[in-house]
């Protein structure tokens, strides 16, 4: 079952932008539900990265195993290398 969610209001000048780029069968309320996911997602991605990443520090201080940034990068050119061979590139 749906739910609604509170009106949203919004300058008539941004209405009209958006209800001129709907495509053919969209509505506004498909629009924004879709709008409203895809940005769900981009946050949650975001809070998941930035967890891995603090996650990731208290590992290197637990175990004092830094890397520099030079063998990071040079450890991920070695991976895309490695994956542009497999691919036949």
């Amino acid at each position: 079952m749906k739910t609604s969610f509170p009106p949203l209001k919004v300058d008539p000048e941004f209405r009209a932008a958006v209800e001129e780029i709907l495509e053919p069968g969209e509505t506004l309320s498909s629009f924004m539900e879709q709008s409203l996911r895809l940005n769900l997602e981009r946050r949650l991605g975001q809070r998941d990265f930035l967890a891995r990443g603090l996650a990731s520090r208290e590992e290197a201080r637990r175990t004092g195993e830094y890397y520099s940034a030079t063998e990071v990068l040079d450890e991920l050119d070695a991976m895309l290398s490695d994956a542009e061979l497999k691919a036949g590139k």
